[in-house]
C-alpha cells in the first residue's frame, strides 16, 4: 500500500502544474472546448459583476440558512448539480417538471431520491427579487454545490458563470448518468463520454463522503440475485451483515437508507476513501474503484489521511471541469428561466 501511495504521489505531483492550469483556465472561462469552437461566449467568474453583483452573497446566504436547518441538504445540493451536468450538460434540465406529454429527468428512476428542489426555488426567488430575469438556474446549481461543500467543511473554488438554462428535459436521457451498479469499466466509459478522465472519476467519487443511499441502490450486493448465487464477495462480510439489518431481503420496497460514509456523512473529508479501502464502500461503483490500478492507488493514498490537502485541491479542479460540461452560453442558446421548474 505504501508503494502504491508513493507511486501515485509522484504522479499526482507531476500532474499538479497542468491541474492548476486547468483550474485557472476554467476560472478565466477559456475552457478547451470553448476555445476550439471559436468566438463563442465564455463562462466568466465575473459574469454578473454589473448585472447582479450580489449574486454569490445571495446564493451563499440562502444555502447556508437551508443547510443550517437540515445539514444533510449539503449532499442533496451537490448531487443535484452532478445529476444535472451528466445529462445533456449543466443546463438545469434536472429542475424542470414533467408535463402531460413528457416525463422529465427529475421523475426518471435514477433521480427518484433527488432532493433540494425547494431550496433551489427559494434561492431563485431571492435572486429574482434582487436581479429579475438575470441569473440562470444552471448557475445557481453550480454556486449552491460549491457553497454546500464549503459549509460541510470542504474546499472552495471560484465558479465561472454565464450558463443559460435548457428548454428540454427527458427521463430517457438519464441513461447518461454513471451507473451505481456499474463496474470500473462502465464508470470510466461514462465519465469519458463527458470529457472527464479516470482521475476525475476517483476524485468526484469522493463526494460520497456526504449523504446516504437508499436500500435499492445497494441491495444487490447483500443478497443473491439472478445469475449470482452469493452476496458480493467484494463487500466486507461484517459490514454486509450490518447493512442487512437495515436493508431487508424485500429491498425493492424498502425506504431505509445507509450512510455512504458512516459516522461522517455531513462532513466533507477523506474518510470515505478509508471505507472503500477496507472493502466497505456502500455502492458497487464505490467498490469498483479498487479494480483499476490508478483509482486503487488514489483511494489508498487518500485513505492514509496524509494527503487531505491534495484531495481538496483535486476535488476543486474536477468540480470546475464537471461544471463546464455542455454549457449553453450567449443570447442565442437556452434562456434565463424566471422559475427553475418551468420554461418561460
Amino acid at each position: 500500500m505504501a508503494a502504491a501511495a508513493t507511486t501515485l504521489r509522484a504522479r499526482s505531483l507531476a500532474a499538479v502544474a497542468p491541474a492548476v492550469l486547468l483550474l485557472m483556465v476554467l476560472m478565466c472561462s477559456t475552457g478547451s472546448s470553448a476555445a476550439a469552437a471559436g468566438p463563442r461566449p465564455r463562462l466568466d467568474v465575473g459574469f454578473y459583476s454589473k448585472t447582479c453583483p450580489a449574486v454569490e452573497d445571495i446564493v451563499r446566504n440562502e444555502t447556508e440558512a437551508a443547510i443550517k436547518e437540515s445539514p444533510d441538504l449539503a449532499a442533496a445540493l451537490l448531487r443535484l448539480h452532478y445529476h444535472d451536468c451528466f445529462v445533456q450538460g449543466c443546463d438545469a434540465s434536472v429542475l424542470l417538471d414533467s408535463t402531460p406529454t413528457n416525463t422529465a429527468e427529475k421523475d426518471a428512476t435514477p433521480n427518484g431520491s433527488l432532493r433540494g428542489f425547494d431550496v433551489v426555488a427559494r434561492v431563485k426567488a431571492a435572486l429574482e427579487a434582487a436581479c429579475p430575469a438575470t441569473v440562470s438556474c444552471a448557475d445557481i446549481l453550480a454556486l449552491m454545490a460549491r457553497d454546500a461543500v464549503v459549509l460541510a467543511q470542504g474546499p472552495t473554488w471560484r465558479v465561472a458563470l454565464g450558463r443559460r438554462d435548457g428548454r428540454t428535459s427527458s427521463a430517457g436521457s438519464c441513461g447518461e448518468l454513471p451507473p451505481l451498479h456499474g463496474d470500473i469499466g462502465l464508470m470510466v466509459e461514462a465519465f469519458a463520454a463527458k470529457g472527464l478522465d479516470v482521475k476525475d472519476l476517483v476524485v468526484l467519487s469522493g463526494a460520497h463522503t456526504l449523504g446516504k443511499a437508499h436500500c435499492p441502490s445497494y441491495a444487490d450486493r447483500l443478497y443473491p440475485s439472478a445469475g449470482c448465487t452469493t452476496a458480493d464477495p467484494a463487500l466486507d462480510a461484517r459490514y454486509a451483515d450490518r447493512l442487512r439489518m437495515r436493508c431487508t431481503n424485500n429491498a425493492a420496497d424498502s425506504n431505509s437508507s445507509s450512510e455512504l460514509d458512516p459516522g461522517s456523512c455531513v462532513t466533507f473529508d477523506t474518510s470515505y476513501y478509508r471505507h472503500v479501502a477496507r472493502r466497505r464502500g456502500l455502492l458497487r461503483s464505490d467498490a469498483s474503484l479498487l479494480d483499476n490500478r490508478f483509482t486503487r492507488a488514489y483511494v489508498l493514498q487518500a485513505a492514509s489521511g496524509r494527503y487531505d490537502g491534495h484531495f481538496f485541491h483535486d476535488f476543486a479542479v474536477s468540480m470546475a471541469k464537471m461544471a463546464a460540461i455542455g454549457v449553453l452560453t450567449g443570447s442565442e442558446q437556452g434562456e434565463i428561466r424566471r422559475k427553475c421548474n418551468v420554461v418561460n
